[in-house]
C-alpha cells in the first residue's frame, strides 16, 4: 500500500538522479574535449612553427639531407630518421618476443607463488626512471659491447638492446592481460581436440590474443621512438648513417634535446620541424596498425 506523498518522493528522487547523471555527463564530456584540445594544442604549435621551416629549408632537402650542419645551414635529417627506425626495429626484435613469451608463461605457465614475485618485480620495471636505465646501459652495456665490437661501445645495438629492455614491463602487463581476458573455452575446446597444453596456449589462446598483443606492441614502439634520455648515453649521437650495428646514431628525440638549448632563428625551426616528422611519423605507425587489426578483424 502506497503511503501519502510517496508520488512526489519518488518523482523527486528520480529528478534528483537525473541532474546527477546530466553533471557527470558534462564533467566527463569536458574531459573529453580537455584532451582533444590539448592534443590539438600540440598539433597546432608544431605544424605552425615546423612546417614553415621545412617549407624554408625544403621539403626533400630536409628529408633527404645526409648532412645535419647548423653553422653552415645544412638541415637533413635523414640520418636522424634511419637512426630512429634502425633502434626501434631492434627494440622491437629484443622487446616483443621475450615480452610476449614472458606474458605467456605468467598467464598460463607460471604458478601462483612465482607469479606473485614476478608481477611486482615487472611493475618495478615499468616504475624505473629512464635515466638510471641510461646509467646503467653506459655503466654495464656499453663496456660489454666495446669488448665485443673493439669500437666506442656506444652504438646501435647498445640503444636496441636498452630500449628492448625499456620496453619490456609495457609488452608484459599488457599481453598478459589480453591472454588471460580469452575465454576458457578456446584452451579446452583446444584440449577437446586432443593438443596438449603447450599446443592449445599457442596455437588456440595466443592467436585469439592477437588484438590485445599487437595493442601491446605498438604501446612498446611508441615507448620505443619517444625515448630519449637513455638513448642519449648509449647510441653515440653521431648525426651520421650508421654503416653497423657497432657505429654511432643520433635518434630524431636526440636530436632535438642535444641542441634545443641553444638553436635559434631557423636552427630552432629545424628542431621543431624535426618533432612534426616525429608525430607525423607515430601517426602513420599508429594508423598503419590500426588498419591492419581492423583487416584482421573483417
Amino acid at each position: 500500500m502506497r503511503t501519502a506523498g510517496g508520488q512526489p518522493r519518488i518523482l523527486r528522487y528520480a529528478t534528483m538522479n537525473h541532474i546527477k547523471e546530466s553533471f557527470m555527463k558534462t564533467v566527463f564530456l569536458a574531459a573529453a574535449c580537455a584532451s582533444i584540445f590539448c592534443v590539438a594544442l600540440i598539433c597546432l604549435f608544431l605544424f605552425a612553427n615546423g612546417v614553415p621551416a621545412i617549407g624554408r629549408i625544403g621539403f626533400v632537402r630536409f628529408l633527404t639531407g645526409s648532412e645535419w650542419r647548423p653553422g653552415n645551414n645544412l638541415y637533413g635529417i635523414w640520418p636522424m630518421i634511419l637512426g630512429s627506425l634502425y633502434v626501434t626495429a631492434g627494440a622491437i626484435v629484443v622487446g616483443v618476443p621475450v615480452g610476449v613469451l614472458t606474458a605467456a608463461f605468467m598467464a598460463k605457465f607460471c604458478p601462483d607463488w612465482l607469479h606473485r614475485l614476478l608481477s611486482p618485480a615487472i611493475s618495478l620495471l615499468a616504475g624505473i626512471p629512464s635515466i638510471l636505465y641510461g646509467f646503467f646501459g653506459l655503466v654495464v652495456m656499453v663496456p660489454a659491447i666495446r669488448v665485443i665490437s673493439g669500437g666506442s661501445g656506444k652504438s646501435v645495438l647498445t640503444a636496441s638492446l636498452l630500449l628492448g629492455m625499456m620496453i619490456l614491463p609495457t609488452i608484459i602487463s599488457v599481453s598478459e592481460t589480453a591472454i588471460r581476458a580469452v575465454p576458457e573455452s578456446y584452451y579446452q575446446g583446444a584440449l577437446a581436440l586432443g593438443a596438449t597444453h603447450e599446443q592449445a596456449v599457442f596455437f588456440a589462446v595466443l592467436p585469439a590474443a592477437r588484438s590485445g598483443i599487437l595493442a601491446a606492441v605498438i604501446l612498446g614502439i611508441g615507448r620505443s621512438i619517444g625515448e630519449t634520455m637513455a638513448v642519449i648515453m648509449v647510441a653515440g649521437n653521431q648525426a651520421v648513417v650508421p654503416s653497423s650495428l657497432f657505429r654511432g646514431v643520433r635518434t630524431l628525440t636526440a636530436n632535438i634535446v642535444l641542441e634545443m638549448g641553444y638553436a635559434a632563428d631557423l636552427h630552432r625551426e629545424a628542431l621543431i620541424a624535426t618533432g612534426v616528422v616525429l608525430f607525423v611519423f607515430i601517426l602513420l605507425t599508429n594508423l598503419s596498425f590500426s588498419l591492419a587489426r581492423n583487416s584482421e578483424r573483417s
